[in-house]
């Protein structure tokens, strides 16, 4: 029960650290926000680990391990999660939280290429998933080819984009924290904070490039105080939960609980984002749950 209820905790981390990253995406852009929010979390995460006596850990884990998490880092939190903040800033946290949290379709696709057999739950879940997500990209008033729906076809792409690279991320960490040396709760931190500064690095050295007027040494206190707050509950809380329930559960099992992200995030949106939530989006985002369920649970 514990790893349930640890990927159900790291559902609801990622729906507050989503309202987070919103409000601190309208004064900056996403590549400047990713950025500062990396550096200060993986700062935190490490100051954590000297506080409590665990920087030890980090020398001891094996070399593919320590492998596996920098490339899952840069691949789920560096390209996933600055697509995934592009677009919170472009569709909003109703829309693009349901939308990239199809990854685990995209996790059994690439099973599927490997030779996993395809069952009929499957095949019907998957077109829940798809039909759900067309229910997310529609617009009311988008009949034209005018701004409103170009953004919100750059939104849903990114979105989409993200889930992809999630799905390769996930799959990458699972194996890290699921080796005999590490299955653990000391390795799952010491493998999180790896992974998190693995891409705060990358992105702090390709930073005159991605970010050439160094907007994230330049956003104002209140915008860094939530980027820093969702990276916390996101990073060190989220996704240190998720990895913590692969530990006691299979993948197969954790990460469609994990998957229910949608169902917070479409009700907080509307709550305290006041978004404008249509009855379209809202089964659409309850559709990518029940697919995501119906694949791996039948």
């Amino acid at each position: 029960m514990i790893g349930e209820l640890a990927a159900l905790g790291a559902a609801f981390s990622w729906t507050i650290s989503a309202m987070l990253y919103k409000e601190a995406l309208l004064k900056t852009k996403p590549i400047s926000a990713n950025i500062m929010r990396l550096t200060s979390t993986c700062t935190i995460l490490l100051i954590f680990l000297a506080l409590s006596g665990r920087t030890a850990i980090l020398t001891s884990l094996p070399n593919y391990a320590v492998l596996l998490s920098c490339a899952s880092g840069i691949i789920g939190l560096g390209f996933g999660d600055t697509l995934y903040m592009i677009s919170l800033k472009l569709i909003g946290v109703g829309r693009a939280v349901p939308i990239t949290c199809i990854y685990p379709l995209f996790g059994l696709l690439w099973a599927t290429f490997l030779g996993e057999p395809v069952t009929l739950p499957v095949v019907f879940g998957a077109l829940i998933i798809v039909l759900g997500v067309w229910l997310l990209s529609k617009e009311k008033n988008a009949n034209g080819m005018g701004k409103q729906k170009k953004i919100l076809v750059k939104g849903v792409v990114s979105a989409l984009a993200a889930a992809v690279f999630w799905s390769v991320s996930i799959a990458m960490i699972d194996v890290a924290v699921t080796l005999p040396e590490t299955s653990d709760l000391e390795h799952a931190l010491a493998i999180n904070t790896i992974r998190t500064a693995a891409v705060a690095i990358a992105l702090l050295a390709f930073s005159p490039i991605i970010d050439r007027n160094f907007g994230f040494l330049k956003m104002e206190r209140k915008t860094w105080a939530l980027l820093v707050s969702g990276g916390i509950v996101a990073l060190g809380l989220g996704w240190f939960l998720l990895a913590f329930s692969f530990i006691h559960v299979p993948e197969a099992r954790a990460v469609p609980i994990s998957s229910t992200t949608p169902l917070f995030s479409t009700l907080l949106a509307v709550l305290l984002l006041h978004e404008r939530i249509t009855l379209k989006n809202a089964v659409g985002a309850i559709m990518i749950v029940v697919g995501i369920f119906l694949i791996f649970f039948f």
